[in-house]
């Protein structure tokens, strides 16, 4: 979130993208997903700039085909950088005219990654103070099912 409220000050426009199929084995459901996004942003105070939308195949293609200006992504610590640098390449070489802007979060969430979350959610511990209410409400009413 603190990179979404960050990027709209740079922006007019904030589009989220959300992939489908992800390598990393998201907790949660493509759709799920997609909407905390949408209601985690929609009561921030730039929530009228962000559009939430999934996508399925390359980043880049979809910065085409949205007539983007620019990529943002997060960098947490240095060791982030040489994977995110690498990205950074493929999409300019797939998409020449969209920029890679990298932002760093706020100090008070660069020990913070969607894996720890889950670990700390999972084995019961509070992630309310971590991650947007929408996001805690979720993982509260998954995890209660899997108790049951």
């Amino acid at each position: 979130m603190s990179l979404i409220e960050r990027a709209c000050h740079l922006f007019d426009e904030l589009l989220v993208a959300v992939v489908k199929d992800s390598d990393k084995n998201p907790f949660f459901g493509f759709e799920e997903r997609i909407h905390m996004i949408e209601q985690s942003v929609k009561k921030r105070q730039c929530g009228n700039k962000v559009k939430v939308i999934g996508f399925d195949g390359l980043l880049a293609d979809l910065a085409l085909e949205m007539k983007a200006d620019a990529i943002i992504r997060g960098l947490r610590a240095v060791s982030d950088f040489e994977y995110e640098f690498q990205i950074a390449l493929m999409n300019r070489k797939l998409a020449r005219k969209v920029e890679t802007v990298f932002l760093l979060p706020a100090l008070s969430w660069v020990y913070l990654s969607s894996t720890i979350v889950k670990d700390v959610a999972c084995h019961g511990g509070d992630v309310s103070g971590l991650v947007p209410a929408p996001v805690k409400k979720a993982f509260d009413k998954k995890l209660s099912r899997k108790t049951k």
